[in-house]
């Protein structure tokens, strides 16, 4: 148990070293969520221009 302590006290250095990790967990996470919002929108907006391209007036 000494042992995990010890890795997670990072040297002392814990403080600055697990928010930074938890920092940037939460950038990545956001990133991966705004790239499926944006593939939908595109998703959408290319379905509706196709519909509108195969119309007959």
């Amino acid at each position: 148990m000494d042992t995990l302590s010890s890795f997670l006290d990072m040297g002392g250095y814990a403080a600055f070293v697990w928010p930074g990790y938890g920092l940037s967990a939460v950038i990545l996470v956001g990133i991966a969520i705004l790239s499926v919002r944006s593939l939908s929108v595109a998703r959408t907006t290319l379905q509706r221009m196709e519909d509108q391209g195969t119309e007959t007036p």
